[in-house]
């Protein structure tokens, strides 16, 4: 079916009865009754939600990089980055007898 046609239809339709400009008795307060019996949304509830799922990944994350952090590194040489190690910490205390 033609949806643009059915539409016209539809349009047409409506345009043919008479204008009222008159509302329903009671109109607003069957709206207002509906709108009442509607079930209240907790904003409390969604942002804890949100904020669970939010620590929920940042404790995932926090895990994965810790266990990638003890991890072997494939090529590098403990051995050889020992004594560098060593250097950069003691290169201040070996600048220290260097007087002003």
């Amino acid at each position: 079916m033609n949806l643009s046609e059915l539409r016209n239809k539809l349009l047409a339709a409506a345009r043919s009865g008479p204008a009222n400009d008159q509302v329903p008795y009671a109109f607003e307060k069957r709206i207002m009754a509906r709108l009442n019996a509607l079930p209240k949304t907790d904003e409390w509830l969604w942002w804890g939600k949100s904020l669970w799922r939010g620590a929920a990944a940042c404790a995932v994350l926090a895990l994965l990089f810790t266990t990638w952090s003890f991890l072997p590194m494939a090529g590098s040489t403990s051995a050889r980055s020992a004594p560098d190690l060593e250097e950069t910490v003691l290169a201040s205390v070996n600048e220290a007898d260097i007087t002003w």
